[in-house]
């Protein structure tokens, strides 16, 4: 545990690096802690703090930088969000993509870095369904969603199936669930299939499955905009290796939809730190994030990507404020 003393000067530390981005020594923390400390009395506080891997000191310099552990110690107890007056332009009742778009840029733009929105989950729901015999106890998952889009996904059985069982089987499905939302097809084929054989059941389930994170998958849409703010962040600007990295994790994505999955499942600002987890998969970049609603459900998730050394306190209230105005467009759009 930290003493008040040793506390006060890494939030010292902390502030005082997001504000001017260079390592910060004994002599400026003595004088912007405001603490009436001897050098060596904050050297010393400075080397314990660096024992327990919240600070460190780069190889350039003799002061220190807070690594994501003391990120995370600053921004869990020690962070004060004061309420600014943050002037935003308001979110239209508009189409679903467009306030997506628009809540993106409106985030890239209050906060100077990039602004990423999940895009709303709708419901799965299949229009039809069919199954391909490929080999012995391999099959082809055909799923047809009400707009026309087309999944396969190829699902393996302990038992082997021929095509008029396969297809016995699908008519089965599209006959009694089709149009319903999958997860009600699943929960009632735990109750209703008894009447057929239980590998048939098996397989079913197994197909509803597969066509539920088929349609989850289809419909998962990242929006960002401001990747090219990174450019004007000196931790991008001088080392091309962490702006390709940033820009492989923008145009991948899959990251940063686990990133925003986790977040949606969590009420309010959730706050990932680089080079913590491997949800952000390097040191230099942090995401702030909350969850959005339509008529008091989560649908989604939107936030802020940019540096490790980001002012915490103000990008809490633009996820915030952006989430609410989100939630409220979207509500009101009908």
């Amino acid at each position: 545990m930290l003493d008040d003393r040793a506390k006060l000067l890494l939030k010292t530390l902390v502030e005082r690096y997001i504000d001017e981005g260079q390592p910060v020594g004994s002599r400026t923390l003595s004088r912007a802690s405001g603490l009436d400390l001897s050098p060596a009395t904050i050297r010393n506080v400075m080397a314990d703090l660096e024992e327990l891997g919240l600070i460190v000191s780069p190889h350039t310099s003799a002061g220190r930088i807070p690594t994501a552990k003391g990120y995370r110690l600053f921004v869990d107890t020690m962070l004060t969000v004061q309420r600014e007056h943050i002037t935003s332009p308001q979110l239209a009742p508009e189409p679903p993509q467009k306030v997506i778009a628009n809540a993106a840029q409106m985030l890239s733009n209050l906060s100077q870095f990039v602004g990423v929105v999940m895009a709303p989950r709708r419901t799965s729901v299949f229009r039809q369904i069919e199954f391909l015999r490929l080999s012995q106890q391999r099959y082809l998952v055909i799923i047809v969603s009400p707009d026309g889009d087309v999944q396969n996904r190829v699902i393996v059985s302990e038992t082997d199936f021929t095509q008029s069982q396969l297809t016995e089987a699908a008519n089965y499905l599209n006959a009694h669930y089709a149009g319903m939302a999958i997860e009600m097809v699943r929960e009632r084929l735990r109750t209703e299939v008894e009447s057929l054989q239980g590998e048939i059941a098996t397989l079913m389930r197994a197909a509803v499955n597969v066509s539920s994170e088929a349609l989850h998958e289809a419909q998962e849409e990242v929006v960002f905009a401001g990747e090219s703010k990174l450019l004007a962040v000196s931790e991008f600007s001088r080392d091309m290796g962490n702006l390709r990295r940033a820009f492989e994790l923008f145009e991948q994505k899959t990251q940063i939809l686990r990133l925003l999955d986790v977040s949606s499942q969590a009420q309010g600002v959730r706050i990932f730190i680089g080079g913590e987890s491997q949800v952000v998969p390097f040191e230099d970049l942090s995401v702030v994030s909350a969850p959005y609603e339509v008529d008091g459900q989560v649908v989604g998730t939107l936030g802020v990507i940019g540096p490790t050394r980001m002012p915490y306190d103000k990008m809490i209230q633009i996820v915030d404020i952006t989430s609410r105005m989100v939630s409220n467009a979207l509500s009101h759009q009908r």
